[in-house]
C-alpha cells in the first residue's frame, strides 16, 4: 500500500508512521506535515532513511500539493494534521477553523477527485463534550463539544461521514482518548509533568485536580488505527479507548511516586474555561468486531513514559525553550496572580 499520512511529525502522527513501518515494511509511507510548533522531524529521525518513508512539507489546505501527492497513487489517507490543544484553541480559535475544518475539506475533496480506495479521519473523545460520574461515550453519543479545539474536530468529523454518505467515499473515523508516551509535545499534561519533575520545578494543576480523562498508551491507539485502516467498515465510527480512567491528580501522584518527588511540587492554577469534568471510552464495538485490546495498563505505561524523557532529554530540552517558554508563563500562572 501507499500512504499518505497527514500530520505526521506531530506527537500520535509520528507514533503511527513508526508502528506502520515497523509492521508493514513493505509499505510506501509519505508524511505531510507543516511543520507548525508541534511538528518535530526528530521524531522520525530513526526512520528517515528508510527508502519506504519520504517526507513532504506543507500544508493540507493547500489543494493542489495535495493532488501532485495523490497522483503518486495513494491507497489511503490518514489524518492526524490538527490544531489539538484546547488552551491554544481559547487563545486562537481561527487556527484550529483553518486546519481542522477548511483543510479536512481539501483532503475530502482531493480523495473524492482521485477516488481514494481509503480515508481514515483521526479525531477524539473530546467531541461528545463532558460526562457525568457514571456512563461512557459509544459512537451513538450526541456530540457536544465544548472548546473551540473539540468544536473544529466535531465539524471535521460530520462533513468527513457526509461525503461518505452524499459522495459514497470511504471514510472511517476513529475517536480516542486521551493518548500519552514518547514524542508528545511538553505542553501536555504528562510530559510537562515528567520533565518539569525532572528539573525539580512545580508541576501546574488546573482547578481542584478531579477532572477525569480516559488514558491510552500512544502504541496502543496506533494498532487500533492500523485495525481499522484495513479491516474496518466504511461510513464507521470506532472509539478507541483503554479503560484508564484518573483524575488528574492521581495521574500526577502516579507520576511523583515514579519518580520519587515530593507532592509538594504541586501548583494548582486557575482552572480553563469551558474545562470538561470527565471523559470515558466504550471500545466494545472495535474489540467485539475488530477484535482491538489495549496492551498497556497506566502504572506499565507511565513508567514506560517516564523512562523516555528519562533518556531522551536533549530532545524535550530544546522544546521546553524560547517561545514555549513565553506561552508556558501565559497559561499556567498560580491561581490569584
Amino acid at each position: 500500500m501507499k500512504i499518505l499520512v497527514t500530520g505526521g511529525a506531530g506527537f500520535i502522527g509520528s507514533n503511527f508512521i513508526h508502528y506502520l513501518l515497523d509492521r508493514h515494511p513493505d509499505y510506501d509511507v509519505v508524511n505531510l506535515d507543516k511543520l507548525t510548533y508541534a511538528g518535530n522531524l526528530e521524531n522520525l529521525q530513526s526512520v528517515s532513511g528508510n527508502s519506504h518513508y519520504s517526507f513532504i512539507k506543507g500544508d493540507i489546505a493547500d489543494a493542489d500539493l495535495v493532488r501532485g501527492i495523490m497522483d503518486r497513487g495513494m491507497d489511503a489517507i490518514i489524518n492526524f494534521a490538527a490544531e489539538s490543544h484546547v488552551d491554544r484553541s481559547i487563545l486562537e480559535p481561527a487556527s484550529f477553523i483553518r486546519t481542522n475544518v477548511l483543510g479536512t475539506q481539501v483532503l475530502l475533496d482531493v480523495a473524492r477527485e482521485r477516488h481514494l480506495p481509503r480515508f481514515v479521519q483521526i479525531s477524539t473523545d473530546e467531541v461528545y463534550g463532558s460526562l457525568g460520574p457514571t456512563g461512557r461515550f459509544t459512537e451513538d453519543t450526541c456530540l457536544c463539544p465544548n472548546s473551540p479545539y473539540s468544536a473544529s474536530k466535531a465539524s471535521a468529523d460530520m462533513i468527513a461521514l457526509a461525503y461518505h454518505r452524499t459522495f459514497d467515499l470511504p471514510v472511517l473515523v476513529t475517536r480516542t482518548s486521551n493518548n500519552y508516551g514518547p514524542y508528545q509535545f511538553p505542553e501536555k499534561l504528562l510530559p510537562l509533568v515528567i520533565t518539569n519533575l525532572m528539573e525539580d520545578r512545580q508541576v501546574p494543576l488546573y482547578g481542584d485536580g478531579m477532572n477525569v480523562r480516559d488514558w491510552i498508551f500512544v502504541k496502543d491507539n496506533a494498532e487500533a488505527i492500523d485495525l481499522v485502516l484495513h479491516k474496518g467498515k466504511e461510513g464507521e465510527v470506532y472509539n478507541i479507548g483503554a479503560g484508564c480512567e484518573s483524575t488528574n491528580l492521581s495521574l500526577i501522584q502516579g507520576v511523583l511516586d515514579v519518580m520519587k518527588k515530593p507532592d509538594s511540587l504541586i501548583t494548582y492554577v486557575k482552572d480553563r474555561p469551558g474545562h470538561d469534568r470527565r471523559y470515558a471510552i466504550d471500545p466494545s464495538k472495535i474489540r467485539n468486531i475488530l477484535g482491538w485490546s489495549p496492551r498497556t495498563m497506566l502504572q506499565d505505561g507511565l513508567r514506560k513514559t517516564i523512562d523516555w524523557y528519562t533518556k531522551n532529554t536533549d530532545w524535550w530540552k530544546r522544546i521546553k525553550s524560547g517561545e514555549y517558554l513565553k506561552y508556558y508563563e501565559k497559561n499556567y500562572t498560580p491561581k490569584g496572580l
